[in-house]
């Protein structure tokens, strides 16, 4: 893999701080955007995601898990597509979801356990690997690959807030 053009680590000391991480990010998200989540069950993606769709102008009953259906779509300010990996055995399954045509298409794509197909992110993305450091601590490390993923990257969390 090569080196990503920025990084960032930061660190939450609540589910509430994730979720206004999430919030941030996803009022930046511009259609084309692809995020990629890793981490284990309990890391704290889904406050993430959660925060995320709020940024975005999702509703709040529309964010569900996407794991039975792949791809969840939400509609707010753009559309915000919910992608979940976890499922999924191998690249040619996920081809055969019409996941591809999504990256880089009309919205946002926010793709959780994307360590499991590290081959479906595109050339310029931001990955976020969130960990557990305490009971409700997390350390998310962002990654940008490519320069619109750095820009987002650095208006998210390196800007004034």
């Amino acid at each position: 893999m090569s080196v990503p053009t920025l990084s960032h680590t930061v660190r939450s000391g609540s589910p509430e701080e994730t979720h206004g991480l999430g919030v941030r990010l996803g009022r930046l998200l511009q259609p084309g955007d692809f995020v990629g989540l890793v981490g284990d069950l309990g890391a704290g993606k889904t406050h993430l995601v959660r925060g995320v769709a709020e940024g975005a102008g999702v509703e709040r009953s529309q964010v569900a898990s996407p794991t039975f259906a792949i791809v969840y779509p939400y509609q707010g300010r753009l559309t915000l597509y919910h992608a979940d990996l976890y499922r999924l055995a191998d690249y040619d399954e996920l081809y055969a979801t019409g996941f591809l045509d999504m990256v880089g298409g009309d919205g946002a794509l926010l793709v959780e356990w994307l360590d499991r197909i590290p081959e479906a992110a595109p050339r310029e993305y931001l990955r976020l690997t969130l960990r557990e450091v305490g009971e409700e601590s997390r350390e998310l490390v962002a990654e940008a690959w490519g320069a619109r993923p750095a820009g987002l990257l650095k208006d998210w969390l390196l800007a004034e807030r």
